[in-house]
């Protein structure tokens, strides 16, 4: 993910301020709060400044997942083009739901908050909105579990690493 974020990054970075691409790194799927915490201590964004924009960024798509995901990929199934690549995108968040429907809250707030491959906001939305977990409670499992995770990447991007890097 490090690799990934820094091209984000070194791209970005050509247009827009260093705070910006930070924002907007915590708004793409996979990257995320976790990728855009990780660049914004490369870019040496002061952890201060990186915190709310990051949580900011990850929190947007939030809503929009919850509310629509399910009517769009509903409608791009029916266009041949789009079907497989759905599927498997279903498939493959439903594949990592186990937690989530056996404790449904906690689950998605463990989900959300323990920074591994394939998880985050954006897996657990789409998992959520899948599930029909209700969106006031699924809206603040995120909340909670991007605070988590805000907490464990701070940690290693301020901390750990920006001790090897800096």
């Amino acid at each position: 993910m490090e690799k990934l974020a820094a091209a984000f990054a070194a791209t970005l970075g050509k247009y827009v301020s260093k705070e910006i691409v930070v924002f907007l790194i915590s708004m793409v799927p996979i990257l995320e709060l976790r990728g855009g915490l990780i660049v914004s201590s490369l870019l040496q964004v002061p952890i201060t400044t990186a915190i709310p924009l990051c949580i900011i960024g990850n929190i947007i798509p939030i809503p929009f997942i919850l509310l629509f995901i399910r009517q769009i990929f509903k409608w791009m199934k029916k266009i041949r083009l789009f079907r497989g690549l759905i599927e498997k995108l279903e498939k493959r968040a439903m594949s990592k739901s186990d937690t989530i429907k056996q404790y449904e809250f906690w689950g998605l707030v463990l989900f959300v908050g323990i920074p591994l491959p394939g998880t985050g906001a954006w897996t657990g939305s789409l998992i959520a909105a899948l599930l029909e977990v209700d969106f006031k409670k699924a809206v603040l499992a995120e909340l909670l579990g991007i605070i988590i995770a805000t907490v464990i990447m701070s940690i290693v991007s301020y901390g750990l690493l920006g001790t090897l890097l800096h």
